[in-house]
């Protein structure tokens, strides 16, 4: 009799593990790939530009000086960015990992994909300063790996779409797949704890899947900052970037942003794109009263952390 009452408890708890795995299973997030189509030849060379110094105009900056790959997450750890001659940015740099997962990057979306990004930063005054891609060109042409490299992988030779391509190319590589609720989605019932179940529930009945969701979390629409709640009355940085409107000039984009992915959110602090957040919980509750108008009791909070806990994945291997 006993046995029999413990094969029923364990086929009862077997089912409501299933039911959730089921409930979830065509949800509004997906798991992250393992990996993504590339060149590996120019993935090599990308992943060597990535890190290359002469790329800024002190040659003492590179992708990697504001993008750790190595010993971080890919984001810049501090609000915002210093760059050249010890300029500080104005907004805080994101994670590089997943970004190719994103529809647009920049914050205010000005590039359409990753080789298009790349092209920014090395002729920005304050980022890495380069007077023009002409002088960064004529840099590189005196590496003769780099000549032998473009070469051989058909490019005319090292010139600016080359570089970017390459630099992309490496990019692509920088995923993190696997994470906790990824494996729970993919039918590991062990892989998250109840208050992550919990909180993944809330982090959709609260309306926060409304523009986090897709296999990044988030890094596929644009919308505005303070949607319930104007953050424009409120003092403070978070209400003076205008955002998408400085690209378009269109009135309806003041203050818009692309909405950002939660992939590494628990790792990647500050928040937001001054980087005036400093912890995950603050950048919850304000996410929740600007964007949602209401607060937010602290248990729910809780477990809408704990659930995005189980969002960070594994680095790749040999990320340098």
């Amino acid at each position: 009799m006993k046995c029999s009452k413990l094969i029923y408890v364990n086929i009862g708890l077997a089912c409501c593990f299933l039911f959730t795995i089921v409930s979830f299973a065509n949800d509004d997030i997906v798991p992250i790939p393992t990996k993504v189509k590339t060149n590996k030849d120019l993935v090599e060379v990308g992943k060597k530009l990535f890190f290359d110094t002469r790329l800024s105009a002190n040659d003492e900056l590179s992708c990697a000086s504001c993008h750790n790959v190595v010993d971080g997450w890919g984001a810049e750890p501090s609000a915002v960015s210093t760059g050249i001659r010890q300029q500080l940015g104005k907004r805080n740099s994101p994670t590089i990992f997943n970004s190719v997962l994103n529809f647009k990057q920049f914050w205010d979306g000005r590039a359409d994909n990753l080789s298009h990004q790349a092209s920014f930063p090395v002729t920005d005054q304050v980022e890495m300063g380069m007077s023009s891609w002409d002088e960064v060109i004529v840099k590189l042409k005196g590496d003769n790996y780099y000549t032998a490299a473009f070469k051989q992988l058909g490019f005319d030779g090292v010139n600016k779409k080359a570089v970017v391509e390459a630099i992309a190319e490496y990019e692509k590589t920088l995923l993190t797949p696997n994470s906790p609720f990824d494996q729970f989605l993919n039918g590991d019932v062990g892989a998250l704890n109840q208050q992550q179940i919990d909180g993944y529930r809330l982090f959709k009945s609260y309306g926060c899947i409304s523009c986090h969701q897709g296999v990044n979390v988030g890094g596929n629409m644009f919308q505005k900052f303070g949607v319930l709640e104007d953050i424009s009355l409120h003092n403070g940085s978070l209400s003076e970037d205008l955002g998408r409107y400085n690209v378009t000039e269109n009135e309806w984009d003041k203050r818009v942003f692309k909405v950002p992915s939660l992939r590494l959110a628990a790792v990647t602090p500050p928040y937001f794109h001054d980087g005036s957040v400093k912890t995950l919980q603050d950048a919850v509750e304000i996410m929740i009263e600007f964007q949602l108008g209401r607060g937010v009791p602290d248990e729910d909070r809780d477990a809408i952390i704990s659930f995005l806990g189980s969002l960070v994945g594994e680095k790749p291997q040999g990320v340098k």
